[in-house]
């Protein structure tokens, strides 16, 4: 007998296949054939049955296996017709994006690849890093923020359900902030709904125990008595000209979320805030101004149940629904354009202080401008204008928990290490295998374990100072400015108030303080703390 190749076995084989494939209906009358002789036999087997019992066992049998052939004839037509489908799309070509093996390290390398890649188009970011299955969309420029770097922190490292969110805000964010129709608007509701400018006061007492001239940019007394409105305000009007139906938002303090509550009900939109229950718990008054405001407020039980976990709920949020929903992000944290978006609108703070001290003082800038910092909001819009000019000597006030060295502190520029932390590269507390470590501190707004990019590197090059203050510092520095001055501070303020006798003055020293919150929200624990004493 002759006997076949492997190559013409197979060739047969292909065959048969193809036949079977081309020829649908021999499957189909195959399957009818043994219906019909099942139908026989089941006929035959029914009228000879001994019992009825034997005669219900054949009946279901035959109704099962008639559901079977059915079952495979519709599988059938419903193959064929996808193979159909598919042969008359047979021009349209699928592809995927190419994964590069090698990814540029050096600011060298990265700039060479936006030049050449600048030469075809202007994008706002020009570097796509391609790493397994998700892209990073990130670009390196040194000081230029505009790219969403600063320094060797920033970028977006988002997942990639979150590509297109992240994308469209990137590309409208300047175009609709720098329009005239939005300067308009924002700056009409900044002056006639928020109340600013917010006053430069000069602290007299204050500036006495201190031995210099102490000035407070009074962010308390604006509309929802913080600096967050101001943020919110600007973001909401992004979100509807961007069409979006739907606001979500992270809150620690609460006045973030009390803040997009406001904005929300102000431009008749639908709002979801997530909170840290042990946050809720501790700020129960500005939950229940969210809730009277109309917006739904999810306590979040997972991890710490504070900011870091709520920021982690309000992303998966988003997540889920990337098409009408806007996530208003509360401080100079996430993803890039977040931390240039928020900082740019916070700016307001930074333009206000220049004009109010060329009348007071005769010149626009301080000799220190002193803020607290958790993510950042407040202290950009501080120094946003004053980065740059050397005269100026930027404090940073981080939450130092019960001390640095205790494993509960919220210092994070004191003890971070570089990662990721909800789409940004920046400091984050971490422990030695890369795990994010839970903060700490009295204060609700300052207990994040990252902070914002703008900060990280303005550490890590020397232009700002950093100190860590503590809870009972902090605590110390609230009640002295409430009997110096007769104001009550937020929590947060008072850390950068507890900085001021951590450093020498000299007479002349103009000193611009930034108080960003009032303290109405945090009166239990002021309460607690004086009853302790």
């Amino acid at each position: 007998v002759e006997s076949k190749s492997q190559e013409e076995v197979n060739a047969e084989e292909a065959s048969e296949t193809d036949v079977a494939q081309k020829n649908p209906w021999i499957n189909r009358i195959t399957l009818l054939m043994v219906w019909v002789i099942i139908f026989m036999v089941a006929k035959n087997l029914i009228d000879h049955a001994y019992n009825e019992k034997f005669e219900w066992v054949v009946k279901i049998g035959f109704a099962v296996i008639t559901v079977g052939i059915v079952m495979a004839l519709l599988f059938s037509f419903r193959t064929a017709d996808l193979e159909q489908a598919a042969s008359d799309n047979t021009d349209v070509e699928i592809k995927r994006p190419e994964i590069t093996s090698s990814i540029p390290e050096t600011k060298e390398e990265l700039t060479v690849e936006r030049t050449e890649s600048k030469k075809q188009e202007n994008p706002s970011y020009a570097l796509e890093l391609y790493i397994g299955n998700h892209i990073l969309d990130s670009v390196y420029s040194g000081e230029d923020t505009a790219y969403g770097y600063y320094g060797e922190f920033g970028g977006a490292y988002v997942p990639e359900i979150l590509y297109g969110c992240v994308e469209e805000l990137r590309k409208n964010y300047l175009p609709i902030i720098q329009s005239e129709s939005f300067k308009n608007e924002f700056d009409g509701l900044l002056r006639d709904y928020v109340g600013r400018p917010s006053p430069l006061y000069l602290a007299p007492r204050l500036s006495e125990r201190y031995g210099c001239r102490i000035y407070l940019k009074r962010e308390d007394l604006n509309h929802t008595g913080a600096h967050k409105i101001n943020n919110t305000i600007g973001q909401i009007l992004i979100a509807k000209r961007m069409g979006k139906r739907r606001i979500i938002a992270e809150t620690g303090a609460g006045q973030h979320g009390v803040a997009t509550a406001t904005v929300c009900a102000l431009m008749n939109m639908e709002c979801v805030v997530y909170m840290g229950k042990t946050d809720v718990e501790r700020q129960h008054i500005n939950v229940q101004k969210m809730e009277m405001l109309g917006a739904t407020v999810y306590p979040v039980t997972s991890g710490n149940m504070t900011l870091k976990d709520a920021t982690n709920e309000a992303i998966r949020d988003w997540c889920c629904h990337p098409s009408d929903t806007y996530y208003i992000i509360g401080s100079t944290v996430g993803p890039h354009p977040y931390p240039d978006m928020v900082a740019r609108l916070q700016s307001v703070i930074s333009e206000e202080i220049r004009k109010q001290l060329s009348l007071q003082e005769g010149r626009d800038y301080p000799d220190y401008l002193i803020a607290c910092v958790g993510g950042g909001s407040n202290a950009a819009g501080t120094i946003y204008h004053y980065v740059n000019d050397d005269r100026v000597k930027i404090v940073l006030a981080e939450a130092g928990g019960k001390g640095i060295d205790t494993g509960m502190s919220a210092a994070t520029i004191q003890l971070g290490k570089i990662g990721i932390i909800h789409g940004s590269k920046t400091l984050v507390m971490q422990s030695q295998d890369g795990q994010i470590e839970e903060p700490y501190s009295i204060s609700a707004g300052l207990d994040y374990p990252g902070i914002g990019p703008i900060h990280a590197n303005l550490a890590t090059n020397k232009r700002a100072t950093v100190l860590a203050i503590n809870d009972d510092e902090a605590l110390n520095a609230a009640f002295e400015l409430t009997r110096l001055e007769g104001i009550i501070p937020a929590l947060e303020s008072a850390h950068a108030l507890g900085a001021l006798g951590k450093l020498r003055f000299r007479p002349e020293d103009v000193v611009v303080l930034t108080v960003s919150g009032r303290g109405d929200k945090d009166m239990e624990t002021y309460i607690r703390e004086m009853k302790n004493k």
